[in-house]
């Protein structure tokens, strides 16, 4: 009998950081690859050298294309990684325009900290670079949904869809002996765009690794307040600005500002889409509609034959950095969606510096705020908040929206996970702060009577 370990390198009593390797007699693959962000000590966990033999790995396998999945990848090869990078074919896709955006973000923060004489690291320098970036592309390997992909020759991976992003995906894997099942990020039923989540494969699992970002909460039913938010704000003459995740976050806020206005809830008013990235992930979303991917809701690729579901007739494309900079202070009231979603850097970082002293203006917050990030600090009612080494005053109105979320809460997750034909040997909880993480084992065990494990990090687990 082969022996199939786990170690749990990342996303363990946080939500960041994914990274769980599978070791067989034969193999040993990296499921996730994500950086760490929030909190100081998180992020610099990204500097810190893995316990693992990166050059001994076999393979990476995607779950999908967030940061937090996928923003270690380049740092990876940079470390001496040199198998393939496998993924569904849109994950592939944003992944490649998330790191390119990550590596440009860290380089440009890193000159501008090098000129301000406010980093630590002398001189100041990024994680990894463009050209770490293009080196772990060329080993990007594209997997279909539903059919199975031999990754070593003791290790297949068979993806589902999972609702979560445009790409994302649950993985069922065989490992030597072992069945592990990878929740990822699961998605809900109600996605605007997306499918909903596949359901959970019939059989034994070995072990199930369960994601636990809101293991302690249920998200708000949609309740107006978004609306709300976007009127009073207008109504005193000011401006909206929305941080929202570049990849599936800015589609689904577009397709309900649409919604509103043509319903006539809010004013048509002109609509800022400021983010590259942003724009870049918008026109895949585009093109998947438009070929009815099999992610793709049917009655959404049927309506976008006849309409651009993301644009109310008020939506400017900003491509240019003085188009973006003219809107660190708008001239007129105005909504602009920026990345990143929890403002740890990007073009949304110089408007929260340009539009957070003003009381007119409100920022609406609709997305996971991590902690220690800028997002959370204003959702926790800071009076000033720091960016590029000095304060900014926070006096315009903070609005917290959790109707938007593209993650399961408990329970949806747990009702996902009731529909297994039988209780796998543990359910491993992962990707979440420690309460709800604690939360989530807890309510898994008292409702399904499942075994449940809290992992510690790097923690090694033979199944």
């Amino acid at each position: 009998m082969s022996r199939v370990t786990l170690q749990f390198l990342g996303a363990v009593g946080t939500v960041t950081g994914s990274k769980f390797a599978v070791k067989t007699s034969g193999s040993h693959v990296l499921v996730d690859c994500g950086m760490f962000q929030g909190l100081k000590e998180l992020r610099l966990r990204n500097w810190e050298k893995l316990p693992i033999d990166v050059s001994a790995l076999d393979a990476v396998v995607l779950t999908h294309a967030h940061l937090d999945h996928c923003g270690y990848l380049p740092a990876l090869v940079k470390h001496g990684f040199k198998g393939p990078i496998y993924g569904t074919e849109w994950t592939l896709k944003l992944a490649e325009v998330i790191l390119r955006d990550s590596a440009k973000l860290q380089m440009e923060d890193a000159e501008y900290a090098r000129k301000k004489g406010f980093s630590k690291h002398q001189p100041a320098k990024a994680l990894y670079e463009e050209e770490d970036v293009q080196r772990a592309l060329a080993l990007f390997r594209p997997i279909e949904f539903f059919k199975t992909t031999a990754i070593t020759d003791d290790v297949s991976v068979l993806a589902y869809p999972c609702g979560h992003v445009l790409g994302a995906a649950f993985l069922e894997m065989h490992a030597g002996n072992k069945r592990i099942l990878f929740t990822g990020d699961m998605g809900r039923s109600g996605h605007p765009i997306l499918r909903a989540p596949e359901r959970i494969p019939t059989g034994h699992f070995d072990a199930v690794l369960a994601e636990s970002t809101y293991g302690n909460r249920t998200h708000e039913v949609p309740s107006g307040a978004f609306a709300d938010a976007i009127n009073r704000t207008l109504k005193r003459k000011g401006s909206v600005l929305i941080p929202a995740f570049a990849v599936d976050r800015t589609e689904v806020i577009l397709m309900e500002l649409r919604r509103l206005m043509d319903q006539q809830i809010i004013p048509r008013v002109p609509i800022f889409a400021d983010s590259p990235m942003a724009l870049t992930t918008l026109n895949y979303y585009r093109a998947a509609i438009k070929e009815s991917s099999l992610e793709i809701r049917p009655e959404i690729s049927e309506a976008y034959k006849s309409e651009d579901l993301f644009d109310p007739g008020s939506l400017n494309e900003v491509t240019t950095i003085e188009a973006s900079k003219r809107l660190n202070n708008p001239s007129q009231p105005c909504i602009i969606i920026s990345a990143s979603g929890m403002a740890t850097g990007g073009r949304v970082v110089h408007h929260l510096e340009g539009m957070l002293p003003n009381p007119k203006n409100s920022v609406l917050l609709v997305g996971y705020q991590a902690a220690g990030t800028r997002g959370r600090s204003l959702l926790d009612g800071v009076p000033a908040l720091k960016m590029y080494g000095k304060y900014v005053q926070v006096k315009a109105e903070i609005v917290q929206v959790g109707e938007f979320s593209v993650h399961a809460d408990s329970g949806e997750m747990i009702e996902w996970l009731s529909d297994a034909s039988t209780p796998p040997s543990a359910l491993f909880v992962i990707h979440g702060e420690e309460e709800a993480a604690a939360t989530f084992a807890h309510t898994v065990h008292q409702q399904l009577g499942w075994m449940t494990v809290l992992p510690k990090p790097d923690e090694i687990v033979q199944l």
